[in-house]
């Protein structure tokens, strides 16, 4: 078992690495933003779909890429704009877009599956675990001094107190579409990304992926902290690697097969949310106890004042 979990390692670390752009994404919806963004199962799939049928007609890999960033981004606009300008429940917007987009990736695809056997990808030469590292590093250090712009502060400070930001003359409407579109762009390259990896796109590759990507957000920041900006985005970075080691820790299991691979990342998101509230709890009977005991053993002074 141990031979097996050391063998697969960085197999596990290389697709920490490619699902990290995707955690990102769902960082800046869920923890800058606090909006509940279900547009992502549909963004990753929009972005692997792109991405397939541009390099399968010879696109360079690269602006494939670049392509599967612009569709996010639309994709992401969409579902802000429905929620800011159509007055659309956060959720429900998410889940209107989603579902609107697997009609158009199949559209894209127009099939449920495009292969990319024998056809060069940006993995063809240079091998994940050499490239991806590179990428991840740009991306989180982007963002971490896009987060640090007037427009950057704006978008975390319309997710902490939309009324104050607004009455300081910003207009929360357009940061949360930005926001949205920023974080779905992200998605939809990692789908760009994992569709070269695996060499082929497919309908359902994005089912899940909101689950996955809070796995990542929760583990990195229970574990590593999320103080700052560099420290919150890197705590998500570590996250989805821990996630997918975890992953394949649990598949080592012999009753465990592939196919219970949601439902093991469904218990680790329980377990991650669930943890730090019965700490909280724990922490808190621990400290009245002791406030009970100081209090009991305090001697209490009955003399009256007259018998002085």
């Amino acid at each position: 078992m141990m031979e097996s979990l050391i063998d697969s390692l960085p197999g596990s670390i290389e697709l920490g690495l490619l699902y990290a752009l995707m955690a990102l994404g769902v960082y800046i919806t869920f923890r800058i933003l606090d909006f509940p963004d279900l547009t992502v199962d549909g963004s990753f799939t929009t972005g692997g779909a792109i991405a397939a049928i541009l390099i399968s007609h010879g696109t360079s890999s690269w602006v494939a890429c670049l392509a599967a960033l612009i569709g996010g981004l639309v994709a992401g606009a969409c579902t802000g704009f429905l929620h800011t300008k159509g007055k659309i429940n956060g959720l429900l917007s998410g889940i209107l877009v989603m579902i609107a987009l697997y009609s158009i990736n199949m559209r894209i695809m127009e099939k449920p599956n495009v292969s990319l056997l024998g056809v060069d990808t940006i993995f063809t030469v240079v091998h994940p675990l050499v490239l991806m590292p590179i990428l991840v590093i740009i991306v989180k250090l982007l963002l971490d001094g896009f987060l640090h712009t007037d427009i950057g502060m704006a978008l975390r400070a319309t997710g902490d107190n939309s009324r104050m930001i607004r009455s300081l003359g910003a207009n929360t409407d357009n940061t949360t579409i930005l926001g949205l579109s920023l974080s779905n762009g992200l998605v939809a390259l990692s789908g760009a990304l994992i569709t070269q990896q695996s060499g082929f796109a497919d309908i359902s590759m994005g089912i899940g992926m909101i689950v996955i990507g809070l796995a990542s957000v929760i583990i990195g920041e229970a574990i590593f902290g999320a103080s700052t900006v560099f420290r919150a985005t890197l705590a998500v970075l570590l996250g989805s690697i821990i996630y997918r080691i975890v992953i394949a820790i649990a598949l080592q299991v012999e009753w465990l097969d592939t196919s219970d691979l949601k439902l093991i990342t469904a218990v680790i998101v329980i377990i991650a949310l669930v943890l730090p509230s019965v700490r909280r709890t724990w922490k808190q009977k621990n400290l009245a106890k002791k406030r009970s005991a100081y209090f009991a053993g305090t001697p209490t002074d009955n003399t009256a004042g007259g018998d002085r």
